[in-house]
């Protein structure tokens, strides 16, 4: 595509973004900034919430995923993600909302101490960092070879504009403005994999019923790997287990995505938009699967070689070899994926960063503002620097890449959260940081030599229950005594 073309197409889907998070925004204060003021349509929540669950590693990596040895066995995970979000919808929402809480990270603080506290706040910033740049990242590089790398421009500009654009249709309205937002995003991102798959229908000369067939004969279609348990670490039962838990850290214990359902009216609406969420996100997942699959019957007919780097499917089918439209949805939906994930991500490390802290809670209104303001950008900087960072050293697939650090730095949230809501344990706040930290370096060191500790064993996702089994042991092994 021409890149003067596609700076258009940015331009004009910047505007129509600028504008709705203006209108959405145009009287809020600071309280709205953070729950927007409690007013969220839960169905509209709902439906923003896949895009941000999705966002560009999902449109970018998991149909180019379906094409590699791995096939359809990230299904499996969502499979799994379905069951933590029941969970979370029955355990945890009833308790940040029974709580009343900005920062879901101060219940840590409630139950064992200020150290805690500040130590799940910290893991949470740390994991939002990472994961927030490596989702935008993905797309930005989509974004660096149809408009920047064209026009001799770096990398570094094309990271700092986009954060710029965000933090731009953010800082005023904060969460308020990315609801409405997020509808307008996801709606772009799905719409783009739908019609790119009627596009791919269309070129193979295909009926609707024969893709569908062809869909379903294809290898690749809905495997899921039941081989060797122990050294497999794609096995169904350890991404299903995975997916309960890896929805349960980076959705129930994620400031990202549950401040979005603290800015409804009350419990009843948030659980209602939750399972919504739900149900809907799984054909939707789908759908994406499905058109990995598409690409491969499409790749193996044309005689198009499977890239080593699967991530670059999409983007070279939809701007190489598929019709203009195509080209132009796919970068409406390459946009939408980017700021989809990102947006939110900005707007929790901004207030789980003044909340929990900073603390701003005593401060007055212009100093909340203040405050809240400076930490904006801070954070928007911090997410371009990782991304340019990142650029320099990427070398495995993004999806990977995120649910492994996941696993490394979400563990410890699993087991303060785990404990704190199962057990009724006193455990010492000054040794949890050292927990957390412990619990870290040993998943990372026990990981990297489990073929040879444990035997062949290969960890996959699972990783993460394990890094949240020893925060709990390390949690019990500090534990107050009761005299």
């Amino acid at each position: 595509m021409n890149p003067y073309f596609s700076i258009l197409i940015v331009l004009i889907y910047l505007g129509l973004i600028l504008w709705v998070s203006y209108f959405s925004s145009r009287k809020s204060g600071t309280a709205d900034f953070y729950r927007g003021g409690n007013k969220s349509p839960w169905w509209v929540v709902a439906f923003g919430m896949i895009g941000t669950t999705l966002s560009g590693v999902t449109f970018i990596s998991v149909p180019g995923w379906v094409s590699s040895p791995a096939k359809m066995t990230y299904f499996t995970v969502i499979l799994g993600n379905f069951v933590g979000y029941l969970l979370i919808a029955q355990v945890l929402l009833p308790l940040y909302y029974r709580l009343n809480l900005t920062s879901i990270y101060a219940y840590i603080g409630e139950r064992f101490g200020f150290r805690a506290y500040k130590t799940s706040a910290a893991l949470f910033l740390l994991s939002k960092t990472i994961g927030a740049s490596f989702r935008l990242f993905i797309v930005t590089l989509v974004l660096q070879i149809t408009i920047f790398s064209p026009l001799n421009i770096p990398y570094a500009v094309n990271a700092l504009f986009c954060v710029a654009v965000i933090w731009a249709y953010t800082f005023k309205g904060g969460i308020k403005a990315i609801v409405w937002t997020d509808l307008v995003q996801t709606f772009f991102l799905i719409f783009a994999v739908v019609f790119t798959i009627f596009s791919i229908q269309k070129a193979l000369d295909f009926s609707f019923p024969e893709m569908v067939k062809r869909i379903g004969e294809n290898p690749q279609f809905l495997v899921f790997d039941f081989g060797n348990l122990w050294s497999n670490p794609n096995h169904f039962l350890k991404q299903f287990i995975a997916g309960i838990f890896i929805a349960i850290v980076m959705t129930g214990l994620d400031q990202d995505m549950m401040q979005k359902n603290l800015s409804l009216k009350n419990i009843r609406e948030a659980k209602k938009n939750f399972l919504t969420f739900s149900v809907i996100s799984i054909p939707v997942c789908f759908i994406f699967m499905c058109l990995g699959v598409v690409f491969f019957i499409y790749m193996n007919q044309t005689g198009i070689p499977i890239p080593a780097k699967t991530d670059g499917i999409y983007p070279m089918i939809a701007t190489q070899y598929l019709n203009t439209t195509t080209g132009i949805f796919f970068m409406l939906g390459v946009i939408a994926a980017a700021f989809s994930s990102a947006n939110s991500a900005l707007i929790a490390m901004t207030t789980s960063f003044t909340v929990d802290l900073y603390g701003v809670q005593n401060k007055t209104e212009d100093e909340k503002k203040k405050i809240r303001f400076y930490t904006h950008i801070g954070c928007a900087l911090l997410l371009a620097l990782v991304m340019i960072a990142f650029s320099s050293f990427n070398n495995e697939s993004v999806v990977y890449a995120i649910f492994k650090f996941a696993g490394y730095t979400y563990g410890p949230l699993l087991g303060l959260f785990f404990v704190g809501i199962l057990l009724k344990t006193k455990v010492r706040d000054k040794a949890i940081p050292f927990i957390a930290a412990s619990s870290i370096a040993l998943t990372i060191s026990i990981d990297h030599y489990s073929v040879v500790l444990l035997n062949g064993y290969r960890f996959g996702f699972e990783i993460l229950l394990f890094n949240g089994a020893l925060t709990v042991m390390g949690l019990l092994l500090f534990r107050e005594n009761k005299n």
